[in-house]
């Protein structure tokens, strides 16, 4: 409780991104911030690097009425680069070279995310008081959406993540990964340790390093600081993407930026500490393992088809022969529970937590949210490691992710775009399952998730879309997560058009006391 004694910044850089959003999670930063009494120690900068027009304009105008709103007492500085130079990275660089030296720390959040002052006051003490951290990455869990597609998978991502989290910190004590968002950073130590090198070679394997966030978090621990995950929630969130294209988007740029990494591994007179290769190593086969484990069913599928036809060895040699139906099933099994352990986990803890369960909405939600989540990741899955593994080839022959503003509000997708994206996916469904039918009908009951989710990826893209379904998602309390019911105080803003849809707020947009207190004496029970 003593007073804060160093100065912190939070940065947001964009770039083209919704000012209204941006200002709304500003403000909210802002007032909590406030609302801590400590919010003297604190200067919010927003660093654009926005190239439309129209944009910059709504950016400027928003900050002016920010300023006359706060006149005398604004803590926002508005930067604009007339060039993307470096993209995020660039970006963080210059402020880090321009005010670097006023402050003692930054706290990075992007356009999507936002922090309450409690959560930064927190990560701020921490860092007070453990002078040899140099990045505390906190748990970001999703704002409340109406878009369906966001609502299931932030669901479940809520709950494996927590478990996940959990046991990254456990095994990688001091040595953590950082996310790239809603974490503080001793500024000091990042100026004069995480220069990223620039990678021989042009994109998509040369060039500026896209994901950027890895290799800065191992480069602040081979100088000497430590890199922690404090796997807590409470405070720190951010908006998942609103469909599956937009989801499929950030997943190929992320999918890019790790196989950058294959590069440093080669890179002269580069070095990290032990285990800052293993989080490289273990950020590239996040990706490998996809066409990995199509390579894998290709393979069974290919093995069965021959066996059909009476040549039992024609591919199972060695320590591979002879392998029977059960070993076959367990091993499966084990894969799919290795899949879905964290998730699962997270669920047997979320139920077991009488508190915990009231705010989720009760036994019945939670396990009619978990049912809704395990189809949704079933039908999702085999579509977009097709998508990765298509891409991945195309990395080979030099094709690359565009770096463009991301869409973040709810919105439909058309069927027709749904199909032109889709057709590879539905494409390796067909013959797939009529491959089975034609040479081993025995295993399609085996196979159905796999090639049925591609079959019906089309339909599947453009339902969980559709704002129609979100908005009854919504109203019927599916997927709710506990910020839906129990807003935090200073997240309303950000809660405003999902509490408009379950009724908490009336037609003139104000609290409906009633509802509000009801659900919080629940809690409190």
């Amino acid at each position: 409780g003593a007073p804060l004694r160093s100065r912190t910044a939070v940065v947001m850089p964009v770039y083209n991104e919704d000012p209204d959003r941006i200002f709304r999670h500003l403000r909210i930063v802002a007032d909590t911030l406030e609302a801590t009494g400590e919010a003297d120690k604190f200067d919010l900068f927003l660093l654009s690097d926005t190239n439309r027009p129209d944009v910059a304009e709504e950016e400027e105008r928003r900050f002016a009425s920010w300023q006359a709103l706060f006149a005398g007492r604004s803590r926002l500085q508005y930067r604009r680069r007339s060039e993307n130079t470096g993209r995020k990275v660039g970006n963080v660089r210059d402020f880090c070279d321009r005010w670097g030296d006023d402050y003692d720390h930054m706290v990075v959040l992007d356009a999507d995310s936002v922090m309450t002052g409690e959560a930064i006051i927190r990560l701020t003490r921490l860092m007070e008081a453990n002078p040899t951290a140099g990045i505390i990455q906190s748990l970001p869990v999703g704002l409340p959406s109406v878009s369906a597609f966001a609502r299931v998978f932030q669901f479940g991502m809520r709950h494996g993540m927590r478990v996940y989290a959990a046991g990254q910190a456990w095994w990688q004590g001091d040595e953590g990964p950082y996310w790239g968002h809603n974490a503080i950073i001793r500024l000091d130590a990042f100026r004069r340790h995480c220069t990223l090198p620039r990678l021989p070679g042009k994109a998509p394997f040369g060039g500026d390093i896209i994901s950027h966030d890895q290799v800065e978090a191992a480069l602040m621990r081979r100088a000497g600081y430590a890199c922690w995950v404090v796997p807590e929630e409470g405070g720190s969130y951010e908006e998942n993407p609103p469909t599956y294209p937009d989801f499929l988007k950030r997943d190929l740029r992320w999918c890019q930026g790790n196989m950058q990494y294959l590069g440093l591994f080669a890179l002269k007179g580069f070095s990290l500490r032990p285990m800052g290769w293993v989080q490289l190593t273990l950020a590239i086969m996040m990706y490998l393992a996809i066409p990995a484990w199509l390579g894998f069913v290709l393979f069974g599928f290919t093995q069965g088809a021959l066996m059909a036809m009476g040549m039992d060895d024609a591919l199972i040699v060695g320590p591979f022969t002879g392998v029977s139906a059960i070993e076959a099933v367990a091993l499966f099994g084990v894969m799919i529970s290795l899949g879905y352990a964290p998730k699962f986990i997270g669920m047997i803890d979320t139920l077991t937590r009488r508190r915990v369960r009231l705010a989720y909405g009760g036994t019945a939600a939670i396990v009619a949210g978990a049912v809704t989540e395990f189809v949704f990741s079933v039908l999702l899955a085999p579509v977009v490691s097709v998508a990765i593994a298509i891409f991945m080839v195309g990395l080979m022959f030099g094709r690359k992710v565009q770096w463009d503003e991301q869409m973040r509000d709810s919105h439909s997708v058309p069927v027709g775009l749904a199909m032109r994206s889709l057709w590879p996916q539905v494409l390796v469904g067909v013959l797939f399952a009529g491959g089975l039918i034609l040479t081993v009908p025995g295993a399609l009951p085996w196979a159905a998730p796999f090639f049925g989710a591609l079959l019906v990826a089309v339909p599947f893209v453009v339902i969980t879309a559709n704002p129609a379904l979100g908005r009854f998602f919504v109203r019927l309390g599916l997927c709710a997560i506990p910020e839906e019911r129990l807003v935090p105080a200073g997240l309303e803003p950000a809660t405003r058009r999902v509490r408009s849809l379950t009724g908490t707020l009336d037609v003139d947009g104000l609290p409906v006391p009633s509802l509000a207190q009801a659900v919080s004496a629940r809690a409190a029970e």
